[in-house]
């Protein structure tokens, strides 16, 4: 399958964004955004990172897919604001089930998902493997995070 160009894709998230889906969370520091979050229901991606579970059809799983956040505020605990931002986002949707996808720290690709180290230090479980580079973790969503 060819790569999209760049041009499309802007056109696609511009129809996203304008339809109402959800497509992710900006981070700001003072007003200037410096991080970004894909984070929207499991089943608005092209191709579903996972597979379903044993009691996947109980929940409502929504995934976090990829990562940015700008050189200059890295390492400064950005990524687990990002997190963060996303369990409550989510959860104040619907979501019961938060899914990543995040690589080992010496993965030669597939980065901009995220380290498995910082998703366990947010408390998400490991429960499988997308592929040779993706691992899949997951966390159960706090009812009381959508009051």
């Amino acid at each position: 399958m060819a790569e999209r160009p760049a041009t499309a894709k802007k056109l696609e998230m511009k129809r996203r964004i304008s339809s109402g889906e959800p497509v992710g969370l900006l981070g700001y520091f003072d007003s200037e955004p410096v991080a970004w979050c894909s984070i929207a229901p499991r089943d608005t991606y092209r191709a579903s990172m996972s597979d379903m579970m044993p009691g996947d059809e109980k929940q409502s799983i929504w995934s976090i897919v990829c990562f940015f956040v700008s050189r200059p505020f890295r390492g400064q605990g950005m990524f687990q604001k990002m997190i963060s931002a996303a369990e409550e986002h989510a959860a104040k949707n619907g979501a019961t089930l938060l899914e990543g996808y995040p690589v080992d720290p010496d993965s030669p690709s597939y980065r901009f998902g995220g380290y498995v180290s910082a998703f366990e230090q947010a408390e998400y479980a490991l429960v499988g493997r997308k592929g040779a580079r993706r691992h899949i973790v997951r966390k159960m969503l706090s009812q009381n995070r959508a009051e």
